[in-house]
């Protein structure tokens, strides 16, 4: 049966996006693909706010957020973790042979520029990494006062998982100052798994240069040289570029602050809707996700059975990860989906809860 995702990610997609991947295949060295690239990197330029380096990677963001240690971690990474998702980003590093630190802070909770700066301030590290919207959590870190932190650390890579908030809120690269921000196209962008976007500083290009062991894959120099062409190193999935340069024509024609209110409205309404039915919030007051909202159990419901329930009747909702798998439950809210949406899985959930509570 298919289901209508409410999941985290992968999310839904929508049916005319689907049908943009359907275009006639062409050559990735051919002067067509040039053209489809540089038209979608000019609408991300626009769209981060930079006329810097953005470059498409076939792969997870998670092959970025490995390319982006193996290329800018040269002496030790700072890894702020508040989650499954910046955890592991943290495993990662430490699995590439490369020298990090934890810096574990509790589930539901932000990183704080607070934490950043005194962690920073031992000089030990020459790189950072956390996560913007930690996905496991529904916990969204201030941004803009940890990248007026940064400022003070300027021989710090600046790396941040932007991959559940690229798109559905305004990011400005440049006044953010960020070394590598990166993002996978599954969540907000509303398409399909499969390729990510990322972004890279000129002074980490500088940096990436005299990396030993980064390999070639994601090797932040290939990028760079391929970029002047209008192309990728690798053979991409020019069917999802495609589906993404349709995307981005969607956006545009909403419009940035109207995209950005209409995922605000449907993450107040989610809020509030999880309030009503006798529900609390999992991420801390002031911290809280636009794209999916973390729901803590109240102990009397079979969140398992629930998932169940609404998976017969053709929806997929998620019932927590990780450690706080059935402790809490995830509703998406991002992509193509409007309040109809939102009160379509609302309306379901009220008639299925009485059934699973205790």
């Amino acid at each position: 049966m298919d289901k209508k995702l409410y999941i985290p990610g992968p999310i839904y997609v929508a049916p005319d996006t689907l049908q943009a991947m359907t275009r006639p295949m062409i050559g990735h060295r051919m002067p067509e693909y040039a053209t489809l690239h540089e038209s979608v990197i000019g609408k991300l330029r626009q769209m981060l706010h930079t006329e810097g380096y953005v470059f498409l990677s076939t792969s997870s963001a998670f092959g970025i957020m490995e390319g982006a240690a193996r290329n800018l971690v040269q002496k030790k990474c700072a890894c702020f973790a508040n989650g499954a998702f910046s955890n592991k980003w943290h495993n990662v590093i430490e699995r590439c042979g490369l020298k990090a630190d934890k810096i574990s802070i509790a589930w539901g909770s932000p990183v704080t520029a607070e934490l950043v700066e005194k962690t920073l301030a031992s000089g030990e590290y020459d790189a950072m990494t956390m996560v913007h919207n930690e996905t496991s959590t529904g916990v969204l870190s201030p941004l803009a006062e940890i990248a007026e932190v940064m400022k003070k650390f300027p021989e710090v890579s600046f790396i941040v998982d932007t991959v559940s908030s690229m798109s559905a809120v305004d990011i400005d690269v440049e006044t953010l100052g960020m070394d590598c921000c990166i993002a996978g196209v599954q969540k907000a962008f509303g398409l399909p798994p499969g390729l990510a976007v990322f972004t890279a500083s000129k002074r980490a290009i500088e940096k990436a240069k005299r990396a030993e062991g980064r390999g070639y894959y994601f090797d932040f120099e290939e990028f760079a040289k391929n970029a002047e062409k209008h192309n990728t190193p690798s053979t991409p999935c020019i069917s999802t570029i495609y589906a993404l340069d349709y995307q981005l024509d969607k956006f545009i024609a909403e419009g940035w602050e109207n995209r950005y209110a209409r995922h605000a409205e449907m993450a107040d309404a989610t809020r509030a809707w999880a309030k009503k039915m006798g529900f609390d919030l999992f991420a801390a007051e002031g911290a809280r996700s636009n794209t999916l909202t973390c729901i803590k159990n109240d102990d009397k419901t079979d969140l398992a059975q629930l998932k169940k329930l609404a998976g017969e009747r053709g929806y997929a909702i998620d019932n927590g990860y990780g450690k706080i798998k059935n402790e809490t439950f995830r509703i998406a809210h991002m992509g193509d989906f409007t309040m109809q949406d939102m009160e379509e899985i609302f309306a379901l959930l009220e008639e299925l809860l009485p059934q699973v509570r205790n």
